[in-house]
């Protein structure tokens, strides 16, 4: 089969806007996981959890306010549509990471099904905005402009930039904790490097 034109197939406003929510609920449900059994990643979710476990604060508001910088370097490089998208994206994370404690709670989880369940979550929700031009902000704004202009895998990026940070958080997190978030790392980056190729899906 060949490659979709994005001159031949265009999503709706509707189907983006599904995109959006489903995408954004899947990562929220992974990060609810990973939140259960004290676990950490990469990027601004990663920063985040750092902050959110440091201080008490919420995690939805500290991510928010991480992304906040970022905005600008989204419009400049993928776009104003990009952008919009992105804020959207990130509002509803944010909003998402805060109400769902209230709907779903988990008495009991085993942390290595949180760990690959979580991180698999993470991945196919990103895999579904990344589809759809849009993004979680922060790293993955480089992430995908690098795989736009350079022909870089995301997935591969995603992976050596999310370890860096993860490593850097040895100091307040322990080992063990470590290796389980390493896990669910590498659930989350390969459900995008095997899925999300350049060239493969290109609509916009």
């Amino acid at each position: 089969m060949g490659v979709i034109s994005t001159k031949s197939f265009r999503h709706t406003l509707f189907e983006d806007a599904q995109a959006l929510l489903t995408g954004t609920l899947f990562v929220a449900l992974g990060v609810a996981l990973f939140k259960q059994v004290g676990m950490l990643t990469g990027g601004t979710v990663g920063i985040a959890f750092l902050l959110h476990y440091a201080s008490g604060w919420p995690f939805g508001l500290l991510f928010f306010c991480i992304n906040l910088p970022f905005y600008w370097l989204a419009y400049r490089r993928m776009g104003l549509a990009f952008t919009l998208k992105t804020v959207a994206a990130v509002t509803l994370m944010s909003t998402l990471s805060e109400a769902l404690p209230r709907l779903v709670q988990f008495s009991q989880i085993n942390t290595w099904f949180a760990a690959i369940a979580g991180g698999l979550m993470i991945g196919a929700g990103m895999l579904i905005l990344f589809r759809h031009r849009a993004s979680l902000g922060g790293l993955n704004i480089l992430v995908l402009y690098l795989q736009d202009s350079r022909g870089w895998r995301a997935g591969y990026m995603q992976a050596a930039l999310d370890a860096s940070i993860l490593l850097g958080s040895m100091a307040v997190v322990s080992p063990e904790r470590i290796g389980y978030s390493l896990l669910g790392m590498a659930a989350m980056n390969a459900a995008l490097a095997i899925n999300h190729r350049p060239g493969r899906y290109m609509a916009v």
